[in-house]
């Protein structure tokens, strides 16, 4: 991050002409020269003057020269002093949500952290993702169907509404009258306990219990353990195809790969959002500022989101270095709202 002695030697000028080429080229996705930028900073500055103010920047490491072009592009501190000191949201810019409410409307909440990745990358035009709430470990409901000869349907139903299912094998083939007393005796003795409590009083119960229940049971609460383990599927990314017809990226099938690669296995991308979900508020971490984004060329908005006034989980677009900050961080923040309001809602 760039150190605030650098950024006092900026004058009034050069964060103006800073500003105007970060602007110009995340609107235009080419490099600023010197003649552009006289004409939209709006500054009555020599073209030499201009040089030499391009040419300090350019030395502080807020601009680079991408190649033999005479223009400039921001680097990573340059996005990083233009986010934390330049940007303006201008109000507007996301248009009327009432549309975007009703498609987040109280459901399951799988079904609303799925609504919502797709909202942002609806939005973005960019990679929409959020984390799910962890699961609980506590069941609610459960019952066992028969499938057909030793096999079985453990339905799991959490607090909040989740469910989980799981085909399991049993030692002997059990009738449905049989799954469903076992499944009425947890559902009597058992619900609303952690699964680690389940867990430890089967261990005590088990002689007294028939043999088959007991197994039911246990595997219900392996069931339930196993939900919980599944971290990466906390991770629900929508619209990563859209980054193919990104500019920035289009061109260099490695960036692609790699950052196909960081979709599919999710666990760093939940590390980084539970960084965020540390955080107040949206914030923004830009490629290759940090090990928290660990591509130049990516850069990510995000903002946790609550249940009844508790963070639990955390969403945000995924796009280029080179996007519309004031409006991604809109389309976040307002999202993240939507989407507490929906789960908060009984």
């Amino acid at each position: 991050m760039l150190s605030p002695y650098n950024e006092n030697m900026l004058d009034e000028r050069a964060k103006s002409l800073l500003k105007t080429l970060v602007e110009r080229y995340i609107a235009d996705g080419q490099p600023v020269g010197s003649r552009t930028l006289s004409k939209a900073s709006g500054l009555e500055l020599s073209p030499a003057t201009i040089r030499n103010v391009m040419a300090d920047l350019e030395e502080l490491g807020l601009i680079a020269s991408p190649h033999t072009s005479a223009g400039r592009v921001p680097t990573a501190r340059g996005y990083r002093l233009f986010v934390d000191t330049m940007l303006t949201a201008a109000p507007g810019l996301v248009a009327d949500t009432r549309p975007l409410e009703q498609q987040l409307q109280p459901d399951q909440p799988q079904r609303v952290i799925a609504s919502a990745a797709q909202l942002l990358s609806n939005l973005s035009s960019f990679v929409g993702v959020v984390t799910a709430p962890r699961k609980p470990s506590v069941f609610h409901h459960i019952e066992f169907l028969r499938l057909g000869e030793r096999r079985v349907l453990v339905i799991m139903v959490a607090p909040d509404g989740d469910v989980q299912n799981r085909v399991i094998f049993t030692a002997q083939d059990l009738s449905q009258a049989e799954l469903a007393e076992a499944s009425n005796r947890l559902n009597a003795h058992y619900a609303g306990l952690s699964l680690e409590s389940v867990r430890e009083k089967l261990k005590s119960e088990v002689d007294a219990l028939r043999g088959e229940i007991a197994q039911l049971m246990s595997a219900a609460v392996q069931v339930g353990t196993e939900a919980m383990q599944h971290e990466e599927d906390r991770v629900v990314v929508s619209g990563e195809r859209n980054l193919l017809t990104v500019q920035d990226f289009s061109h260099d099938m490695g960036s692609l790969r790699r950052l196909f690669d960081l979709f599919e296995q999710k666990t760093q991308l939940m590390r980084l959002l539970d960084v965020s979900s540390r955080a107040e508020g949206v914030r923004i971490y830009i490629g290759g500022e940090s090990q928290v984004v660990p591509f130049e060329e990516l850069s990510i908005v995000s903002a946790p989101y609550e249940v009844d006034g508790q963070v639990v989980g955390t969403l945000g677009v995924i796009g280029p270095t080179r996007m519309a900050y004031d409006r991604m961080i809109q389309i976040v923040d307002i999202t993240s709202r939507m989407v507490s309001q929906a789960l908060s809602q009984k």
